[in-house]
């Protein structure tokens, strides 16, 4: 999981991509990165870290020019270490391209062999992003006309890359002289959003990850870029737009609704934060089937993204709500933290109790999800050590059973807690008293309440039904080899810089 973003302004724009990024922070915590181009020269810079780390006053003052485009990093396994993986990318030719991708290709195995043996381009690192881009640089090659490039032969070439490219996509590329190119793919698994602002010297245009990021800008919010759709923004100002896909079938990630968005976000006409007003709601009932109501004496959060949810299901079953668990905002979130030995440990460094809070209380927890466990097992602990009578876990998502192909870093199925497992023999595992889930159903709901239209979700790590159809039990054995062996380098750098890595 990433964020990207990308403008067209009338005048510099290092400033407002920084501050988008910054909007965009939640999204990914690795690297960050800008390209700008001034006439037709790209200016980039990247490296690890957050933004505000990244980015100093002598690398915004070598970003010039009034486009560019950014990206924050999320690290999926074996991508963390290298900053040659960090984006955007640039390719030469044709033309000149800076490119930003969020997402993952689950063909890109394929695509890099045949990019090699029959494009003849060369590939630099291990990421699908360079692939994704190096397919969309040789589209573009054969659909330009000569030495020039019109809207025509741009859309052209996206249509090239849907027909050749499997997987989740949402990208923002500069082409040089041209201007700024957005598509998403056709299942719109990833979000896209265009916003735009007027000035005297005519309209700028902004796309991103999530609307927060442009009203955060002083955008005004547009609309949401359809699946399959690309959106060419010359550099004066001249928006056009062409759907691009031969068929689309729309099936938004719901783990952006149940976790990853800001939660002041409207990701395809749903409000984040509604939708998990709704999971509360939907959870609540459950849980008035399931647990004697007289033995919960006050419902909290795991901050943050639980937090709405926790409220409204506090108040739909007349329940206390208090917040006894205080994060430090100045710890990276656990969950997207590259090394398992540094997401264990991090955890009692992130949270701390509020002891009058929990002694001599039962206690429901709320949580938006729960994927290995050990995040849960230790605030459990936390729980009980702070003077809790009994502790109970409700989780606003329903069990993580299958691994996520399309840009979440998720384990593999043997390190999910819920695989093979019911919710008592999990509870037990965690430490709680008793353990609630959301259904499958509850949480689709949450979000269709807000839009009807949204009719299909890529739910695919609670259903193991995968949107894209091209995911077979192999291509997860694979994933899997892949991700142990990267990881056992990973935790081969840890214990060489003097950590040792703990078992999840």
């Amino acid at each position: 999981m990433c964020g990207i973003v990308g403008v067209i302004g009338r005048g510099p724009v290092n400033q407002l991509l920084y501050d988008s990024l910054l909007l965009l922070q939640h999204r990914g915590q690795d690297a960050a990165g800008i390209a700008t181009s001034n006439g037709n020269h790209f200016n980039m810079y990247k490296a690890h870290g957050l933004v505000r780390d990244v980015f100093r006053t002598r690398n915004m003052r070598s970003l010039p020019g009034t486009s560019g485009i950014g990206q924050v990093r999320y690290p999926t396994a074996g991508s963390s270490e290298s900053v040659e993986e960090a984006q955007p990318f640039y390719v030469n030719a044709p033309f000149g391209i800076t490119f930003a991708h969020n997402g993952n290709l689950t063909n890109w195995h394929e695509l890099r062999e045949s990019l090699f043996k029959v494009d003849q381009r060369h590939i630099n690192t291990n990421s699908d992003s360079e692939v994704l881009l190096n397919v969309l640089a040789h589209e573009l090659q054969r659909a330009a006309n000569g030495v020039s490039l019109d809207e025509t032969a741009i859309f052209k070439s996206v249509k090239a890359v849907h027909q050749r490219v499997k997987g989740a996509y949402a990208v923002v590329a500069q082409i040089s002289g041209y201007g700024l190119l957005a598509f998403r793919d056709p299942h719109g698994i990833r979000p896209l959003c265009l916003g735009r602002f007027d000035t005297d010297q005519g309209s700028e245009w902004m796309v991103a990850s999530e609307s927060v990021a442009l009203e955060g800008s002083g955008f005004q919010f547009v609309r949401d870029v359809a699946p399959g759709e690309a959106i060419f923004i010359s550099l004066d100002g001249k928006l056009s737009s062409e759907l691009c896909a031969a068929s689309t079938v729309h099936a938004p990630c719901i783990f952006e609704y149940v976790y990853f968005a800001r939660p002041d976000s409207v990701l395809d006409g749903v409000s984040v934060y509604g939708s998990r007003l709704k999971m509360g709601e939907y959870l609540a009932d459950k849980l008035a089937k399931t647990l004697r109501l007289g033995d919960i004496d006050v419902v909290m959060p795991i901050p943050d993204s639980s937090r709405p949810s926790a409220m409204q299901l506090a108040d739909r079953l007349g329940l206390n709500y208090r917040e006894g668990l205080i994060k430090n905002r100045y710890v990276g979130r656990t969950f997207i933290m590259p090394g398992q030995a540094v997401r264990k440990k991090s955890v009692r460094q992130k949270l701390n109790t509020i002891g009058m809070e929990f002694k001599g209380k039962n206690v429901l927890l709320v949580d938006d999800s729960i994927v290995r466990g050990t995040t849960s097992r230790e605030i459990v602990d936390m729980a009980r050590a702070a003077g809790a009578n009994k502790v109970y876990m409700a989780s606003a998502a329903p069990p993580v059973r299958y691994q996520n192909v399309y840009g979440i870093d998720m384990p593999t199925q043997k390190e999910l807690i819920a695989t093979g497992r019911d919710e008592a023999e999990i509870a037990k595992i965690i430490g709680a008293d008793a353990l609630v889930y959301q259904d499958i159903a509850s949480m689709q709901k949450s979000v269709t309440d807000l839009n009807p239209a949204l009719t299909r979700f890529d739910n695919s790590c609670f259903t193991g039904d995968y949107v894209t159809g091209d995911i077979t039990p192999e291509y997860l054995e694979r994933l899997g080899r892949s991700r142990h062996n990267a990881q056992d380098e990973a935790s081969g750098l840890l214990f060489n810089m003097g950590y040792a890595a703990e078992d999840n």
